[in-house]
């Protein structure tokens, strides 16, 4: 099997079950170092419902990614343009976003949009930054929508675990996540900064949290910034002006 980032021939590594009953085969590329399922013919089954019943983070997650991604417009961005919250889910952190001031927009082609009704993606908007929280591991191919993101913005910042080693088996990482059959993609940091390579970008990460950019952003600036996201969000929040009043009167006439 062909890896699906560098095209290089991939080793079977392991197997496992997916949705409690397809047998999967896992696929490591020599090169890249990504890690991929086969096929993913399961993917219509694994979305019928697009947020999984055993995401019980979904909102403090949504509730964490909002102090960083404030702390990174902050340090890097123009905090006055207009961000775009791919693969939004319900809208959760586009929502809180504009409760903090900062103009977001949705987009997500399998999710409903609950609670930033009225702020959806239009083709004619200007994007300053992307965020991708928890998407890049339900790619089936990653080069293409990445494409399709930097024609969008040059600016991506994302969540990501990066891959154990030794490879862990399904069953020892939680991160698979084989009951929901969503997750079919798996990076490690030779990964990454082969993508960044081939897109020409600036990476740069810290934990969880990578940053392709074209701006020259140094990994000890980054990595300070999420340190402190914490204080640079709660400073932030006395200087910006909520957008739910704003809102509120948009919709009244939209």
């Amino acid at each position: 099997m062909k890896c699906n980032i560098c095209s290089s021939e991939c080793n079977e590594v392991f197997e496992g079950k997916i949705l409690k009953k397809y047998d999967v085969k896992y696929y490591l590329c020599p090169i890249c170092k990504h890690l991929q399922t086969e096929k993913p013919y399961w993917l219509n089954e694994a979305y019928l419902n697009p947020i999984a019943k055993e995401d019980t983070g979904i909102l403090k997650r949504n509730y964490d990614n909002r102090i960083i991604t404030s702390a990174v417009i902050e340090g890097f961005f123009n905090s006055d343009l207009k961000f775009l919250d791919y693969a939004g889910g319900w809208g959760i952190l586009t929502r809180l976003m504009r409760d903090d001031g900062y103009d977001f927009v949705w987009i997500d082609k399998y999710s409903e949009n609950l609670f930033a009704k009225g702020f959806e993606y239009n083709k004619k908007d200007k994007i300053e930054l992307i965020t991708a929280f928890e998407v890049l591991e339900h790619l089936e191919n990653p080069l293409h929508e990445l494409e399709e993101l930097f024609q969008i913005s040059p600016n991506l910042l994302f969540s990501q675990p990066l891959l154990p080693y030794p490879i862990p088996k399904i069953g020892n990482w939680w991160y698979y996540t084989p009951e929901t059959g969503q997750h079919i993609s798996f990076y490690d940091k030779t990964t990454l900064k082969y993508l960044a390579k081939y897109f020409n970008k600036n990476y740069v990460f810290y934990n969880d949290f990578h940053l392709f950019s074209d701006k020259t952003i140094s990994q000890k600036d980054f990595s300070t910034i999420i340190k402190n996201s914490y204080y640079i969000y709660l400073k932030q929040t006395g200087k910006r002006k909520s957008k739910i009043s704003e809102d509120l009167e948009y919709l009244k006439t939209h």
